[in-house]
């Protein structure tokens, strides 16, 4: 028998969980109130905790933390009726087995509790892992699953120092992520410093990373520390990693696996201890396919890796982002924009969003110092404004340009189409107009199916029509 502590204020949803299991294997003890739990659980010997975060009298994750200092291998599922990035990090940050959010994916949830019974014995042997200190200054915005997610493992991964990558597409917060990860560290007393390895040349980037001495090459009139040497303790995030040549390559590998490193021009070996947190826009697996990448510095960094979505693959977050920024800089500009038509609003739920939240934020912060009332419209923003009139008469001149590429085509081509495809020339020519136009576009958007049918102005059944007549999947 499998005992159980379910801590939640709603009696329908206990009822509900509870009778989802075998009441022979599983026994549910039911709480409403957290005070008592810390006593049921000194007097009980459990499993396993369902804990929700909001009850009334104290917060589920003040109770976690208290359940972790009395038996830290517990295993705690932390329960929630409101997506939070806040609560999932902390929870995940505070030792919780997981965080899953209302309403319950029930395969999921059962076999989670499955799972986190089965595991309880085996973490018997495990070493006692205390939590870090607490705090709220998380900077990630969203309640999507896959930001849900992220900020979990932003919570799992503070608790160590193991080194992270973070994939994602430009402007998608990778820098955000990790200094999330920094802020809830035991290393977010010390410094978090960041590097762009795109934007320096190789002999700058290793100065950057590694410092100098005085004389070491023209220019350097002086000692500089590098950001190696400034980050001791603490984090080093180099984004764009992708972007570093070979050389500097088997230097940053060499200081990551020995912590020591010469500065440029220097002889004397400096000891440190750095986390290291990467990032890159690029697929670092082609790079080493083509030879521009380390596979031994690639297994390095990628003890745990983090992808980040992009903005089109998580739209239900534009609004809670369009919020967010909209209060942040009005109140920076000092005006009184209070929300977002819902014309405006749908407009950037469907807009495609190339340069991710960051482009969003733009748009944001543009719209804010542009408007003149008190919710911002469509004509606020720069992406709608110019998509206006001034793309329709665009558009017409290059339709004039798309006649005269087809007439100079099929100019010299014309008598044998029509003597080959005689009675058939125009299902010959618009099929394979048609073919590569969906061919071309789906290239364009990344296989994206909802988003090719969009640009290209049909439903996504006749797109996936054709796709099935060409051949296309």
């Amino acid at each position: 028998m499998k005992n159980i502590l379910l801590v939640d204020d709603d009696p329908q949803v206990s009822e509900t969980l509870v009778g989802l299991f075998d009441q022979d294997e599983f026994r549910f003890h039911q709480l409403e109130d957290g005070t008592r739990a810390l006593e049921f659980i000194d007097n009980n010997s459990l499993d396993l905790v369902l804990l929700d975060v909001n009850l009334p009298s104290v917060s589920g994750l003040d109770i976690l933390k208290e359940i972790k200092k009395a038996d830290a291998q517990l295993p705690v599922i932390v329960i929630s009726g409101y997506v939070s990035t806040e609560n999932a990090i902390e929870a995940m940050k505070e030792g919780a087995y997981e965080y899953i959010t209302k309403p319950f994916q029930i395969e999921r949830l059962m076999m989670t509790i499955n799972k986190a019974v089965g595991d309880r014995h085996d973490h018997d042997e495990n070493p006692l892992v205390e939590p870090l200190p607490q705090t709220r200054d998380y900077e990630i915005v969203g309640k999507s699953p896959e930001i849900v997610e992220i900020a979990k493992m932003i919570g799992q991964v503070a608790r160590s120092d193991a080194a992270v990558l973070v994939f994602g597409e430009s402007g998608t917060g990778k820098e955000l992520v990790a200094r999330a990860i920094h802020r809830n560290s035991n290393r977010s007393e010390h410094p978090f410093l960041s590097v762009n390895c795109a934007a320096l040349t190789e002999s700058l980037l290793e100065s950057e990373l590694f410092g100098h001495e005085k004389g070491a090459f023209t220019g350097a009139y002086a000692r500089k520390l590098g950001k190696f040497e400034l980050a001791n303790q603490g984090t080093l995030f180099l984004d764009e990693i992708g972007d570093m040549s070979l050389a500097t390559q088997s230097k940053l590998l060499r200081a990551l696996q020995e912590k020591t490193f010469e500065r440029v021009g220097g002889e004397s070996s400096i000891k440190v201890d750095v986390r290291l947190i990467a990032a890159t826009n690029k697929s670092l697996v082609t790079a080493m396919k083509d030879g521009k990448f380390r596979v031994d510095l690639f297994y390095r960094l990628k003890v745990v890796t983090i992808y980040i979505p992009s903005l089109r693959e998580r739209r239900t977050d534009v609004p809670i982002l369009a919020e967010h920024f909209i209060n942040q800089y009005s109140y920076m500009a000092k005006k009184n924009v209070k929300g977002i038509s819902d014309e405006a609003m749908d407009m950037l739920i469907k807009y495609h969003w190339p340069g991710n939240v960051r482009e969003l934020e733009n748009n944001i912060h543009t719209a804010v110092v542009m408007s003149k009332g008190d919710h911002l419209q469509p004509e606020d923003f720069p992406i709608f404004a110019e998509t206006g009139e001034n793309i329709k008469v665009d558009f017409d001149e290059i339709k004039d340009n798309y006649g005269r590429m087809f007439d100079e085509f099929l100019d010299p081509q014309m008598p044998r189409i029509l003597n080959v495809s005689s009675g058939q020339v125009f299902y010959h020519l618009q099929s394979a107009l048609e073919k590569v136009i969906i061919s071309k576009t789906l290239q364009a958007m990344k296989s994206n199916q909802v988003k090719t049918a969009e640009i290209l102005g049909i439903s996504r059944n006749t797109l996936r029509d054709r796709m099935q007549k060409y051949d296309l999947f």
